[in-house]
């Protein structure tokens, strides 16, 4: 009589899922409480900018629930290649990534495409015919970047009578930073005939490598008034060698910087930067969301953009005592 009831309940509670919809079967692969996997391919360590943008997404993925598969590239395109290829391997639910160049992608994010794994571009965007092998970009607008600083130069350079010499400390070759904000600086200073970029090579976003290339500014170039820097840790790298030169940095040249981190703010707060535009590093909630949106199949912007200000000596004092980065 026990096993009777016993079957009859069991059938009974069977044909009640079946008809509410509900039970396992419903449910997606892997149960609806299943964790998201991203995997995620950093550029590297280069500079205070990319380990603050680092802690970021690492935090971000870890108060979203998502679990976050990380690799370093140590600013070589082929690692990054590696580690996607490896996500796709591993068939993570969504890839994103920070490309170290802009080109050289399509035939990886082809097969991420293939394996029906979302890419999505942060900070750096690629530059491929094809915009359907990822499915947003989040990040900063480079060439606003470097129009804002070349604007702040015409401004303060309107009182001067003779050439204003610049040098230009770029980012690392190849990469959407360096070539938008040389693009954006070199459009605005075009506004003033007087400002003229009289040398410009890659310090690869360090500042080693932009000490050691203003070093060789100033041994080749007698008479410097600006230094546009395309990351502050580039423009930190100048101040050193500018100082071990016996000249004054922000007073006998000029500095512009692009980031915003704590070093060169200090560096601007004590006026031997003069300006400095932000690029915040501090994109992980939002790329959290826009993974979370993407596989549920929402339909997000093909670029966001992040919201940024600029700085000046008064305003990095004002602005330190609570600068996250």
């Amino acid at each position: 009589m026990f096993k009777k009831s016993l079957i009859a309940v069991m059938a009974a509670s069977a044909l009640a899922l079946t008809a509410c919809g509900g039970g396992t079967q419903a449910a997606p692969s892997g149960g609806a409480d299943k964790k998201i996997v991203m995997g995620f391919a950093q550029v590297g360590a280069e500079s205070g900018w990319r380990t603050a943008n680092t802690k970021s997404v690492q935090e971000s993925a870890k108060t979203a629930g998502i679990d976050l598969k990380f690799s370093d590239a140590q600013q070589k395109q082929e690692n990054q290649i590696k580690a996607i290829r490896s996500y796709i391997q591993q068939k993570v639910d969504v890839i994103a990534f920070s490309p170290v160049v802009e080109s050289g992608w399509d035939t990886v994010l082809k097969e991420a495409k293939d394996a029906k794994i979302p890419v999505i571009l942060t900070d750096r965007a690629v530059d491929s015919a094809d915009k359907s092998l990822y499915k947003t970009f989040l990040g900063s607008d480079f060439v606003l970047e470097g129009k804002k600083a070349g604007e702040w130069l015409v401004a303060e350079s309107k009182s001067a009578t003779d050439t204003v010499n610049i040098v230009e400390i770029q980012g690392t070759t190849g990469s959407a930073p360096a070539n938008d904000r040389k693009q954006g600086f070199e459009e605005a200073i075009k506004a003033d005939p007087k400002l003229k970029i009289i040398a410009s090579q890659s310090g690869d976003f360090t500042r080693s490598g932009g000490k050691q290339v203003m070093e060789a500014f100033l041994k080749n170039n007698a008479d410097i008034d600006v230094v546009f820097a395309h990351n502050d840790d580039e423009g930190l790298g100048a101040i050193e060698a500018i100082e071990a030169a016996g000249k004054v940095p922000g007073k006998d040249i000029k500095i512009i910087t692009i980031d915003a981190v704590k070093d060169g703010m200090t560096a601007l707060s004590a006026g031997k930067i003069n300006y400095i535009v932000e690029c915040s590093p501090l994109l992980g909630t939002q790329l959290m969301d826009l993974a979370k949106k993407v596989l549920a199949g929402e339909t997000v912007p093909e670029r966001v953009v992040t919201e940024e200000t600029t700085f000046t000596q008064e305003q990095a004092t004002k602005a330190l005592p609570t600068r996250q980065y």
